[in-house]
Order: structure tokens, then sequence, then C-alpha cells
């Protein structure tokens, strides 16, 4: 039985500067190429609950998040995500609450010149 293998990349930007790797996934003849495949054989998680890829989308393929168990191709960028600092709804959410406080800041502004 021949074995096949794919030619992939590996983007880890876990830690600081994103490092871009190329890799070889090795498959048995009844194997199916998949996202947990490639990161097993490539060392960085031992199954799907390792911890150290437990969050959710901490993984994806050119850019788009990935489950474990999604296809990869030939060619495909496998990213590896560093965590987030801060939650990005919650930063939307204050800039626009600091910008609606502006608004009526400068609203009853207006109102008090307008009373002189």
């Amino acid at each position: 039985m021949v074995s096949k293998s794919l030619d992939i990349l590996i983007c880890d930007a876990r830690q600081g500067e994103p490092k871009l790797s190329p890799f070889t996934l090795k498959l048995a003849p009844d194997e199916h190429p998949t996202v947990g495949l490639a990161l097993v054989q490539a060392g960085i998680a031992l199954g799907p609950t390792d911890p150290i890829l437990a969050r959710k989308g901490c993984f994806g393929v050119f850019g788009k998040r990935k489950e474990w168990d999604s296809p990869i191709y030939s060619g495909d960028r496998l990213e590896l995500y560093a965590p987030l600092l801060a939650d990005p709804k919650a930063i939307r959410r204050k800039k626009a609450n600091q910008n609606q406080d502006a608004k009526f800041q400068a609203a009853a502004a207006k109102r008090k010149a307008r009373r002189l």
C-alpha cells in the first residue's frame, strides 16, 4: 500500500511575530486529511481535547476558522491564532457610548449657549 502526502504551510501566530513553515502531511491509504490530523502530526496538539487548543477558534485555514475534523487540501495554510487580549464587542460598545456621551454634551452646550 502506498501512502499519500500533502504539502501545506503552518503559520504559528500564537507568540509574537507569525512564523510560516512548510509541512508535509503523511496519510495512510484510507485516511482523509483533516485539520486535526495535521495538528497532531506537526506535534502541535495531542488530540481534539488538548488544552493547548481547547479554546474555540484558535486555528483556521486561510483566515477562516475551522473545526478539528474540517478537511485540509494541498497548498492550504493552517493558521494558529493568538488569544484575544480584549473582547472586540466590548471595545466597540465602549467607543459607541463615548461618542453618544460626546453628542449629548455638545447638544447641552448648544442649548446653554442659546439661553444666554
